[in-house]
């Protein structure tokens, strides 16, 4: 670099820091610039994920169970206030760990954790994610289940777990590393379950496995733990064709619990369908319009151990046939079934959109697998705090439905002044802020006891 340059820019970031930078404007007006304005963040809304959290006490009951080696008598940063920090800041949008080299500084976050000092460096939260431990992720888990139990005032009637796998891709050498011939990539492949907006596990596997390991002893682990809570609730489990499994429909029936999973076409299904598409193929050529027709067989594939009952939609469009079979031990009417309970799971695709791309759940690159793995539940912590927000304090406005992406844009994102004295800190908003009124209604309702 040409050392004049260099030195000409400094001098220029040193005037700017120093003193007032005058130009040119509009209206025969001066515009002035400085580095003047005191504390001021952009991130107003933190408050917001601090009042959902003492509701929840989520944070807390994490700091409780992550074990901390240190020397008590000699730490600055605890456990809960990093934590508190970590998962803050992935909500507020920032999703790296280098970022808190700059946000520790930030006065909102601070407060938001209950400090008026430099918050905890990268170094600081990356020993953090080193304590990480299959126990304590097991333990992270059970914190999911009771926020799920305890948000229902009573037993619910029904409830249907949604499983679902998607792709983490990875850039390095760490431990689970392997290639998806799927995703045609290296990747981990981490298994999410929900119940409706309800996350109940993100859990890290490696991509070189049957793509639903292990979802059997998770699905039993859930079922023993909401029946010992609600014996009398139906419980309904819900996958694509990629949790299509003999041994899990058995150990479903003889634990009554529905079914309804997608079912890979192959060359006995087709044929047990082609009745109905040529009907619907027929009734597209006379009307120029999609038809879409359900119907049902028994069929029990080599390895069953027994007929099982398959849904068939027949659709014929403009761009050919669309055949897609579903196995299921429910007695709902087919259309009905196939329709109002089967695509429903779509939603939960929305959620692990959430997770992956709006919370950063694939930010996996840490060397170690149990570091990876508390990662991805801390992108489902701040996913938690957000879903809170929206289902509690945001019903009945505009924002009640919205991504978490959005509500981060909309509520979150929101330039504040902050003042600190010895008697309080004041959080000045900005006056031009679009939507205060359901700001003011959301804090509102997360600030009453």
């Amino acid at each position: 670099m040409n050392p004049k340059k260099t030195g000409t820019l400094r001098t220029l970031i040193t005037q700017l820091k120093s003193k007032t930078i005058q130009l040119k404007g509009t209206n025969k007006k001066l515009l002035e610039l400085s580095f003047s304005g005191g504390n001021i963040t952009s991130d107003g809304g933190v408050l917001l994920l601090q009042q959902a959290d003492k509701r929840l006490q989520l944070t807390k009951a994490i700091s409780n169970i992550l074990p901390d080696p240190r020397n008590q008598s000699l730490i600055t940063h605890s456990w809960l206030s990093m934590i508190q920090q970590r998962i803050f800041a992935i909500a507020l949008g920032y999703e790296d760990l280098n970022d808190h080299e700059y946000l520790r500084k930030d006065p909102a976050i601070q407060s938001a954790v209950d400090r008026e000092d430099e918050l905890a460096s990268t170094s600081t939260l990356c020993r953090l994610e080193q304590t990480a431990s299959k126990e304590s992720m097991i333990k992270f888990h059970e914190i999911l289940f009771d926020i799920f139990i305890k948000s229902f005032k009573e037993a619910p009637e029904e409830i249907i777990l949604d499983f679902d796998a998607t792709d983490s891709i990875i850039h390095g050498t760490q431990e689970g590393r392997a290639f998806n011939g799927y995703y045609d990539n290296y990747c981990f492949l981490p298994l999410y379950v929900y119940c409706g907006h309800h996350l109940l596990a993100a859990y890290l596997r490696q991509s070189n496995k049957d793509g639903a390991r292990h979802a059997w002893a998770i699905l039993s682990l859930l079922i023993k733990a909401i029946r010992k809570v609600w014996p009398n609730t139906r419980i309904m489990f819900r996958g694509d064709s990629g949790f299509c499994r003999h041994k899990m429909f058995s150990w479903c029936e003889r634990h009554n619990i529905y079914y309804i999973v997608g079912l890979a076409k192959n060359s006995r299904l087709l044929p047990l369908a082609e009745p109905y598409m040529s009907k619907a193929e027929e009734y597209y050529d006379h009307t120029q319009e999609k038809q879409c027709l359900f119907s049902e067989v028994r069929y029990a594939a080599g390895s069953w151990d027994k007929e099982r009952r398959i849904i068939i939609k027949s659709e014929y469009n403009d761009k050919g046939e669309n055949t897609r079979f579903v196995v299921t031990n429910c007695s709902i009417e087919a259309e009905q079934l196939y329709k109002e309970i089967y695509c429903a799971r779509g939603d939960m695709e929305n959620r692990i959109k959430e997770q992956q791309l709006g919370l950063f759940a694939d930010r996996t690159s840490c060397h170690a697998w149990w570091p990876n793995q508390l990662r991805l539940l801390f992108s489902g912590m701040a996913y938690i705090l957000i879903s809170y927000i929206r289902s509690y304090a945001l019903q009945g406005t505009v924002l009640a439905k919205a991504q978490v992406d959005t509500i981060r844009l909309r509520l979150f994102k929101i330039g504040a002044a902050i003042i600190c004295n010895t008697r309080r800190i004041r959080f000045l908003l900005s006056s031009g802020f679009v939507n205060q009124n359901i700001f003011i209604f959301a804090m509102s309702r997360l600030s009453t006891v």
